[in-house]
Formats: C-alpha cells, sequence, structure tokens
C-alpha cells in the first residue's frame, strides 16, 4: 500500500503499518499537552508535588513524575529540595526573553536600569503580568546592595508586592475581579481585603506609584512603577527593593522619570 505523502517524513513505517505511527504521533501529541497542563497548572498554584501533579492529569505517579524530570532537564520546571514540591524553572524566562514583546522590553530597560540601580544603589527589577501572579523578568543588582534577594524567574502574589499592586491598577473592573481571587497573607501586613485593596489600587492610580512595606516579607519595602505601551496600556512594573528603615522619597521621581523614558523607548509617545 502506497503511504500518505504526509506521513513520508516520518520514515519507515513502524511495525503494525500506518496505524501504529499514527498512535505513536497521537502519543507524542498527547505527551505535549500534558506537559503544557503542567507548565499551566504551576503557574496558577505556585508549586505543586508529584501526587498534585498527577491527579491534575489523571494520570499515575510515575507518569507524573517522569514527565517533570524531562521538564527539569530543560529547566523549565525546578524542584525544591530533593523531596519539595515543584516550581515553574528558569528555562521559561529565556523563552519569554525570546518573544518579541518580552524581547524588546527587557532590551528597552536594561540600560535606564542600569542607571536608575547606580543612583540608588538599590536592585532594579522588572515584571510583568503571568496569570494571578507577578512574574520577575529581570533584575540589575544594587551596587551597595549586589547580594540581595533577587526574585528573577520567580511567581509572587499580586497583592503583597508593589509590582502586583501596580499592575493589578492597569486591569480593568472585569479582570481585575478574575484575577485577585485568593487574598492570603504572606506576611502580617499584608492586605488581605478585597475592598481595602481596591481602595489602594484607586490611589495607585492617582498617585502614578505603589509602595508595600513587610508585605510580602518583612524587612523589606518595595516601590513601583508602571511600564506602558504605545497605547499607554500597563504592560510591565519596574520597582526597587530597600530595607524597611530606609526613607524612599527620594526614589520616587527617580522611578518615574526612568518609568517614563522605557515607556518612551517601547514607543508611547509615537501614538
Amino acid at each position: 500500500m502506497q503511504r500518505h505523502p504526509a506521513l513520508v517524513r516520518y520514515g519507515p513505517t513502524p511495525a503494525g503499518g500506518e496505524s501504529a505511527l499514527v498512535n505513536d504521533v497521537g502519543s507524542g501529541i498527547q505527551s505535549v499537552d500534558r506537559a503544557l497542563t503542567i507548565l499551566e497548572v504551576l503557574a496558577r498554584t505556585g508549586a505543586a508535588g508529584v501526587t498534585e501533579i498527577a491527579d491534575e492529569l489523571d494520570v499515575n505517579k510515575s507518569t507524573a513524575w517522569r514527565m517533570l524530570a524531562t521538564l527539569r532537564q530543560h529547566r523549565l520546571v525546578e524542584q525544591s529540595g530533593d523531596r519539595g514540591k515543584y516550581r515553574l524553572g528558569t528555562g521559561l524566562l529565556r523563552l519569554a526573553r525570546a518573544t518579541g514583546v518580552g524581547l524588546a522590553l527587557l532590551q528597552e530597560a536594561r540600560p535606564p536600569c542600569r542607571r536608575l540601580a547606580a543612583e540608588t544603589g538599590a536592585p532594579v527589577n522588572v515584571a510583568v503580568l503571568s496569570g494571578s501572579s507577578v512574574f520577575y523578568l529581570d533584575q540589575v543588582p544594587g551596587p551597595t546592595a549586589p547580594h540581595s534577594r533577587n526574585p528573577v524567574g520567580r511567581h509572587l502574589p499580586l497583592h503583597a508586592t508593589s509590582d502586583g499592586k501596580v499592575l493589578l491598577s492597569g486591569l480593568e473592573h472585569g479582570r481585575l475581579t478574575e484575577v485577585l481571587g485568593d487574598l492570603s497573607r504572606c506576611a502580617p501586613l499584608t492586605l488581605a481585603e478585597a475592598e481595602t485593596l481596591r481602595e489602594e489600587l484607586s490611589r495607585i492610580r492617582e498617585l502614578g506609584f505603589a509602595v508595600t512595606e513587610d508585605e510580602w516579607e518583612d524587612g523589606l519595602t518595595s516601590l513601583a512603577a508602571p511600564v506602558r505601551n504605545a497605547r499607554g496600556d500597563v504592560i510591565a512594573s519596574m520597582s526597587v527593593f530597600h530595607p524597611t528603615d530606609e526613607h524612599l522619597e527620594s526614589v520616587v521621581p527617580l522611578l518615574l522619570d526612568t518609568t517614563a523614558e522605557v515607556s518612551r523607548r517601547l514607543g508611547q509617545d509615537k501614538r
């Protein structure tokens, strides 16, 4: 029997004929679908164990473990400790940087971020909205705090971080309600009441920046402002980390000038 032209590229027909080949291809597609589902689960939950992932996929634990091991080899997921939960890996950051928007954002933001880090002595971060969390794309270390917290490649709560609040402030009401979800406390001072958070988001829209003190973790104050695209939409957030006992008043105008510059670089003035 003559093989269909679309199947020729797969090489010799395996034992069992073309039906076996089609089954092999179908099995491969199912594996890809399951791998993508794992990434989506981790993006939604932040971290999950093998049992949780197996339940999501409706497969046994050994199958889930093998898929996680493959994703881990490609650094698409990572594990906290020998038997810890799995979370999204830094390999996804590399893929994000290869996308058009992500690459443009990082290219245009890097020089101004370096200058801001030099001016403030503090680390400067660039983050974007990812599902129901804030995902950190890049950080320029501060010269006086080179070993400070580095969130790059991590998903953090939107409601407990200054970057997250800036990104939330740019959402329409319906989308905001959809994204907020469960407002759990990450630290004693985390805003976990929806109405209080909405009031703060209104103030952030008026001021043009957000500040969090000890809301994500004790001892950390973060100041963030929005980066906008050519349409004026909030597409990213830029932040500066400082110890809580330091004053940030002098940093506000520097940060606002920097985010305005990045927005101009991304074409906001060409509207």
